[in-house]
Order: C-alpha cells, then sequence, then structure tokens
C-alpha cells in the first residue's frame, strides 16, 4: 500500500509536470524525488522494522533511490525517441516505473531490514 501512494503520487506529479512546464526527463527526476520522499516516510512508519539508525537508513535509502532515479530517468529518456511513447507519455511512465518497482523493493529492504531476500 505504502508503495502504491508513493507511486501515485512520482506518476500524477509527472503527468502534471510532462510536456507542459518541463521535458520527460526533468518531470521525471521532479516526480521520482517526490516519490522518494513519501516512500521514504511511509516505509519508516508502517512496512520494514528499522535496524540501526535512521540517519543511516535514510542516507542509504536515498543512494538506493538515486539507483532508482538513474535507470527510472534512462528509460524516459531512450523511449521518448520513439514517437509512441513521446505522445502517450502514461504509457512511458508506466514502463519506467514497473522496471524500477522491484530494485527499489528488495534494494530498500536491505537499507532498513538488512536482508535482501
Amino acid at each position: 500500500m505504502t508503495g502504491a501512494i508513493a507511486t501515485s503520487v512520482d506518476y500524477v506529479v509527472y503527468l502534471l509536470l510532462v510536456n507542459r512546464f518541463f521535458s520527460p526527463v526533468v518531470s521525471n527526476i521532479i516526480s521520482y524525488s517526490s516519490g522518494m520522499v513519501v516512500n521514504f516516510m511511509l516505509q519508516k512508519r508502517f512496512v520494514f522494522q528499522l535496524q540501526g539508525s535512521v540517519r543511516r537508513a535514510f542516507l542509504l535509502s536515498v543512494l538506493v533511490s538515486l539507483g532508482g532515479m538513474a535507470i527510472s530517468t534512462g528509460i524516459i529518456y531512450g523511449l521518448n525517441t520513439m514517437a509512441f511513447f513521446a505522445r502517450y507519455q502514461f504509457i512511458t511512465k508506466l514502463c519506467a516505473t514497473g522496471t524500477v518497482f522491484f530494485y527499489n523493493f528488495y534494494f530498500k529492504r536491505y537499507v532498513f531490514e538488512r536482508k535482501f531476500i
């Protein structure tokens, strides 16, 4: 549920920004960052049992999220070179989000609980 909320924030912010105010890449960086903050707060509170300091978990979570942002932004950039994806941004963002979901979950689980699987 927390992932769905954070993903919704990311997705909605992206669709509000893309092609109205910013390019797809800039829109993705802003929206992904918004979702990242929401995701950290919700996961810290409701999902994972924190093993260690909040500061350490936050910093590691940010590093994991930056990796996810890089992957997502690369996908957005690459897909936007094709006319279909450039026209249908909701599909482009969905592809990027779906690809990065598992990366984020398992690495953040490691950050919070020190368990990968």
